[in-house]
């Protein structure tokens, strides 16, 4: 179908309204992925949709003869064209319910929802482990979207609900429970319930809910795998599929309180931690992982001492099951008992270790940086030779993320044991490291640089004095 001339009557102004676009998403973009980002950079995007505004009455009003049809076709067209800033990655359309993923990426809420749903725990823009599943709304960007809607003339739809998704039907249920029944009868029975249980639980949001419906469907699920039935052993298939069964259930916002909650839960995923299949240890990490989301639930499992199982895992170093147990580990340790109990457990040494010879050095350098308010996770990484470690990172790596970690944990360190200045000064002579990243690093890794360099001045000027 041929173009309508009305944008590009007037070379100009359609070039003009093609900068101010541009314009707008390199703004969009730095208030979405830029947690430090300034109130002007908001005031620019304010002012650029207004400039924008201005240009669409002007062309509204050229435009005032032109028949409905063709008016149409034009909001049509502009809002198929929108800022990619508004645009959600996954659904590559505007935005209706834009929400913050932990990884401070915005989507729209029923696309990513449905990512999270199906087991994902990476953000599929970055493929950052996240550290917990809760979205944020975006009320800044949902602001600029219906400000341009307005601006363009279109009516912003409404969210997209996702009732039917949640929806099943009385012969599903009916077949959910005489499931649940076959979790108690002969070994094939029970691993044949088993199988279908997660694969139902993987592929249908409504069998996730389901659990929630009955107060004895999660005790039962675990039948095969707790108490005087499992004496024997248990069959790794069977262990495997009920494990994965709770990673599945554990997805479900909803369901997240009720599972962790559930007395035997933790326990078997914990001894499902030292399994002998990794499958089974990587799904059991997963499952603490996403159940770790809610803050009762962090205490709770901390409480019950899993952290020292997970510790043991990320120390054994299985590539399947390493992302998983650092991000289980991370969303523990954001409460403080937490901290102290990952400290008591040897989670420094083991961390060091593995951010020395270079193995997820991204996840854990966050971890590190949060147990390093500790004081004796300070003082253990001083005495395992973290300092040159952390410096040698900061001085090749590319990665802004982690020098500003490494910095933080430098200045916690560093300015509580003396005996590690010199390191630091040797590192200043020799490379300028400190002083570079105070100059190019993000905003906290310059404050932590500038924190630094003024309590290694202020030593120099005391010896001197002296």
């Amino acid at each position: 179908m041929a173009k309508t001339g009305l944008l590009s009557s007037d070379p100009t102004v359609s070039a003009r309204a093609v900068e101010l676009k541009k314009e707008l998403q390199r703004l969009v973009r730095t208030i979405a992925d830029d947690e430090d980002y300034s109130i002007h950079t908001v005031d620019q995007a304010k002012d650029t949709l207004c400039a924008l505004r201005h240009l669409k009455l002007d062309k509204q009003s050229t435009a005032a003869t032109a028949t409905t049809t063709t008016t149409s076709s034009l909001k049509l067209h502009e809002a198929v064209s929108c800022p990619d800033g508004f645009k959600c990655p996954l659904s590559k359309e505007l935005m209706r319910d834009p929400v913050i993923l932990a990884s401070g990426q915005t989507y729209d809420r029923p696309f990513i929802q449905k990512w999270l749903n199906a087991g994902n725990r990476t953000c599929p823009r970055t493929q950052q482990v996240l550290s917990h599943t809760l979205l944020t709304p975006n009320y800044l960007i949902l602001d600029m979207i219906s400000k341009w809607c307005k601006s363009q003339g279109i009516e912003l739809p409404s969210p997209v609900m996702n009732d039917k998704e949640e929806g099943v039907t009385e012969a599903e249920r009916d077949h959910f429970f005489s499931l649940l029944e076959k979790l108690t009868a002969a070994l094939p029975e029970q691993k044949k319930a088993a199988k279908e249980l997660r694969m139902l639980t993987k592929k249908m949001p409504s069998f996730r809910a389901l659990f929630g419906e009955s107060v004895d469907a999660i005790p039962q699920l675990l039948t095969p795998i707790s108490g005087s039935e499992s004496e024997g052993g248990v069959h790794p298939d069977l262990q495997e599929d009920v494990i994965t069964t709770l990673l599945n259930l554990s997805i479900h916002d909803s369901n997240k309180k009720l599972v962790a909650e559930t007395p035997a839960v933790i326990p078997l995923l914990m001894e499902a931690l030292k399994s002998e299949t990794i499958e089974i240890r990587s799904n059991a990490a997963a499952a603490l992982f996403t159940l770790s989301a809610i803050d009762s639930n962090k205490a709770l499992i901390g409480k019950l001492g899993a952290l020292k199982p997970l510790i043991g895992l990320l120390d054994e170093g299985h590539p399947l099951a390493m992302k998983d147990v650092a991000s289980a580990i991370f969303n523990l340790c954001i409460i403080h008992e937490n901290k102290a109990r990952a400290v008591r457990d040897g989670a420094i040494s083991v961390i060091l270790k593995k951010i020395i010879d270079s193995i997820l050095v991204d996840e854990l350098l966050a971890i590190l940086a949060m147990l390093s308010t500790h004081q004796r996770a300070m003082e253990e990484i001083g005495e395992l030779g973290g300092v040159p470690c952390l410096l040698r990172i900061i001085r090749e790596s590319t990665c802004e993320r982690n020098k500003e970690n490494c910095i933080a944990i430098l200045h916690t360190v560093c300015l509580n044991d003396r005996t590690k200045w010199k390191a630091l000064k040797e590192e200043e002579s020799t490379h300028g490291t400190i002083s570079k990243l105070a100059q190019v690093g993000t905003s906290r890794a310059k404050r932590k640089a500038t924190g630094i360099l003024e309590r290694l001045r202020r030593a120099v000027n005391i010896t001197h004095t002296a």
